[in-house]
């Protein structure tokens, strides 16, 4: 028997409301951050490591130290500008707190003047090399044929020739070993590597369809080299040649050190540990501050070029 009760009626709000919805959880998505450019991209992953800093902080101080070392030397030593015979050799003290070095001459004042000519030589060097290397390399991974192949067949010949062997070999014939002849003879003997880093940037750019599009315009070979294929090629060669004067500075060093680099009177790290070799079991501060000084230069450029060329290239990082 069917229930006649009657049901009540719903009410007017009732019908008022929304059917109930299951509650909406909020979730944030994270937008990813646009990449700017390549060298803001690089510039940021430099500034996220603290040895970059530290580094650049090191190469800053010696630059300073060698193009101004008189007001270096002022606030770090007592020099009178004399050098004392009874002085020789002195030890260490408050006053002067890298002693003397054999000719009596405050050694503090001596090894910051001797950070100019290996500072000099490695820049001078670096960017020597880097003028040449982007030229051959630009006409070379341009133009191939025999261009190309007599570059490799030169280049073959200087990758086989040890740097420090046929820097020696070439300066005992030089009649004079000053600043000139040395940048001479090391840019003669170190552009091989950055002429092939550029010639096979040059390669992979020469067939790029802007390159084409360039030419289809009329653009002649000039015009394409040098707005087109250049500024995309040289970046990397840049990136090498940074790496570069650390051990340019190093080998004018062992240069100086073996008697083939820079002669008395000069002043240069390499020629101060020249002289100590003979002293340094007696008087170890002979050969320990040019020493620190010439590590922690070559050093300080070797891992800033290493941190600049691991922040360019992204398969790096």
């Amino acid at each position: 028997m069917a229930d006649d009760t009657p049901q009540p009626l719903p009410r007017t709000e009732d019908l008022l409301l929304p059917p109930t919805a299951p509650p909406r959880t909020r979730t944030r998505t994270r937008t990813p951050k646009p990449s700017g450019s390549l060298a803001s991209d690089t510039w940021r992953e430099l500034r996220a490591r603290p040895l970059v800093g530290l580094c650049a902080g090191v190469v800053l101080l010696i630059v300073l130290m060698a193009a101004v070392p008189d007001p270096f030397i002022a606030l770090l030593t007592h020099d009178s500008g004399r050098c004392e015979l009874i002085d020789s050799r002195v030890g260490p003290s408050l006053d002067h707190p890298f002693g003397f070095d054999l000719q009596g001459c405050d050694y503090l004042a001596q090894v910051v003047r001797g950070s100019r000519p290996s500072l000099v030589i490695g820049l001078a060097v670096t960017v020597g090399a880097l003028l040449l290397s982007v030229l051959l390399g630009l006409l070379a991974g341009f133009y191939g044929g025999w261009i190309d192949g007599l570059l490799s067949r030169v280049t073959d010949v200087f990758f086989g020739l040890p740097f420090i062997l046929g820097a020696t070999v070439v300066l005992v014939a030089f009649p004079s070993h000053g600043l000139g002849a040395m940048t001479l003879v090391l840019v003669a003997l170190g552009w091989t590597t950055m002429t092939r880093v550029m010639r096979a940037q040059v390669i992979g750019l020469k067939d790029a369809d802007y390159v084409h599009a360039a030419r289809s315009t009329g653009a002649g070979p000039l015009r394409l080299m040098v707005r087109h294929v250049l500024p995309n090629a040289v970046t990397p060669v840049v990136v090498v040649a940074m790496l570069n004067i650390g051990n340019v500075i190093s080998g004018e060093a062992t240069l100086d050190f073996l008697g083939v680099g820079l002669q008395y009177p000069a002043l240069s790290w390499g020629l101060q540990l020249n002289a100590a070799q003979s002293y340094f079991l007696d008087f170890p501060h002979l050969l320990l501050f040019p020493a620190l000084f010439l590590s922690a230069t070559v050093l300080s450029f070797i891992l800033l070029g290493d941190a600049v060329r691991d922040a360019y290239d992204p398969k790096l990082r």
